[in-house]
């Protein structure tokens, strides 16, 4: 054995704390920062209308950006892409924790979300290139599956404790923190490993697929401020459809693609990216009404909202664990992700019967417990079964379609979901005296109508999954798995 593949190979469990530290910051940024926004905006005097652009700049970013940060992790090595943009990221949240205005701040946030899509794909390949042994990857793939599953509910307790006892700008400073963490680990725990025929970046798929994606979460984003039937929704969809279209028609045709599509053909992992778009665009529904009733209805602070979701981040993190160290060994990933889409989808109908003064007792906890089920079950599996099996050159880019997924998921989610919730309350409100009373039932009445959405969701994600994983446990054919490169 090479000396320098068993010293790495016998890193691997510490090698596995920094690529977590790294993903939960990168996941967590995407709702840390919305429990500061009050007083941020506050701070910096900007409109409600502008508010959007801190949460959707970051999003734009690393959704639009991240084929391209696995592509540059497969031909310039991935220890030096995960360092750089660990470094970025550090440098982008040290200036939106500084910013002084509201151009400086988005523009900080934007950053973060380029140096995000760096970081987020090398993190994941890392992990899929460190771990050789089948039971051990399943335990790895638990712990990170469950951090991206419960990373959300993390960001809204640790931006509640930041901003309450600290300030608002502390929830850009944390990062310089774990950034720094990770990667002083990062440099002395991994060794680069680069391809070993200089590829040329794809110029015309990168232009394709960025702009087709900025495009699709532009439009959403805009569906979500303005309607779906706004000009301007209709022609970034529009749009997006297009350029992505052509994206896949330049792939099939083009010598060093950024996407290869074999990559995506294999029905297990095409499977995964689906199964994790549909989970995402679900749970970002549960966490975004189920903050607004914990805080609006039943009065809770910040800090008490993430404490509340707390229950759920252990389940995910056991349950995640579970599925892919215990039973994905024995039934698969068509079991375990279908049955955790349809635990999923049993959760929100039951939110569905949410009343103005329901207790988190009996009407959310159950339902935050069983999402963690849920998410356990269907993300660490999906995410290791996105990554399984793939050819060294490609682990960059099939990371980032795993993490690309999570991403258009989230933003698919927020914008339909918070359209329809705002749809139903505003018809519940038609034709009646807007009283305080009539407002808090109209609310609740949004929020029950997205958990209905949510429900559907999980469900079709339950027949996808089942329809599109092959039966039984994979098996991955000698030498096509990267991990084999470090034995």
């Amino acid at each position: 054995m090479n000396p320098a593949r068993s010293a790495h190979h016998d890193r691997r469990w510490l090698i596995l704390a920094i690529l977590g530290i790294a993903q939960l910051m990168v996941v967590l940024d995407a709702t840390v920062v919305n429990v500061a926004l009050p007083s941020a905006q506050k701070a910096l005097g900007f409109s409600d209308d502008q508010r959007q652009w801190i949460i959707t700049g970051y999003s734009l970013a690393f959704g639009s950006m991240l084929l391209l940060g696995g592509k540059i992790s497969d031909i310039f090595g991935r220890k030096w892409t995960f360092v750089g943009g660990l470094a970025g990221f550090a440098i982008a949240s040290a200036v939106g924790g500084a910013s002084g205005s509201f151009a400086m701040l988005t523009g900080a946030r934007v950053l973060q979300g380029l140096f995000g899509a760096l970081l987020a794909p090398a993190a994941l390949s890392l992990l899929t290139t460190t771990f050789v042994d089948a039971k051990e990857r399943g335990r790895a793939f638990g712990i990170f599956g469950a951090i991206a599953g419960s990373g959300a509910s993390v960001g809204l307790l640790l931006g509640g404790v930041l901003t309450e006892v600290l300030d608002w700008r502390a929830v850009m400073y944390v990062n310089l923190l774990l950034a720094v963490v990770a990667g002083a680990g990062g440099i002395a725990l991994l060794r680069n490993e680069a391809a070993e025929r200089k590829q040329r970046i794809d110029l015309a798929g990168t232009l394709t697929v960025s702009g087709g994606l900025f495009a699709l979460v532009f439009g959403l984003s805009n569906a979500q401020t303005h309607s779906w039937s706004d000009p301007l929704t209709i022609a970034m969809l529009a749009a997006a459809g297009v350029l992505l279209a052509l994206f896949v028609w330049i792939q099939a045709r083009v010598r060093n693609p950024l996407l290869p599509l074999r990559v995506v053909a294999d029905r297990n992992r095409a499977a995964s990216l689906l199964s994790i778009a549909f989970a995402s665009v679900s749970m970002f529904g549960a966490f975004l009404f189920v903050t607004y009733y914990l805080q609006q209805n039943l009065g809770y602070s910040p800090i008490m909202t993430g404490v509340a979701f707390l229950p759920m981040t252990v389940v995910v993190m056991l349950s995640g664990t579970l599925a892919t160290t215990k039973l994905a060994p024995r039934f698969g990933p068509r079991v375990l992700v279908s049955t955790g889409m349809a635990i999923g989808a049993l959760a929100m109908l039951y939110l569905t019967g949410l009343g103005v003064h329901s207790s988190y007792a009996t009407a959310i906890l159950p339902v935050l417990l069983a999402l963690g089920v849920a998410l356990g079950l269907v993300f660490a599996p999906a995410m290791n079964n996105g990554t399984l099996g793939v050819a060294p050159e490609d682990a960059g880019v099939a990371s980032a379609s795993v993490n690309t997924s999570q991403q258009v998921g989230g933003a698919v989610g927020t914008a339909l979901l918070s359209t329809l919730a705002a749809s139903a309350t505003t018809g519940f409100l038609a034709g009646s005296a807007a009283t305080p009373a009539a407002q808090a039932a109209a609310a609740v009445h949004g929020y029950t109508t997205a958990f209905g959405w949510s429900a559907a969701l999980f469900a079709a994600g339950a027949v996808v999954a089942a329809a599109l994983y092959k039966r039984g446990v994979p098996q991955v054919a000698p030498g096509a798995e990267p991990a084999a490169a470090l034995h």
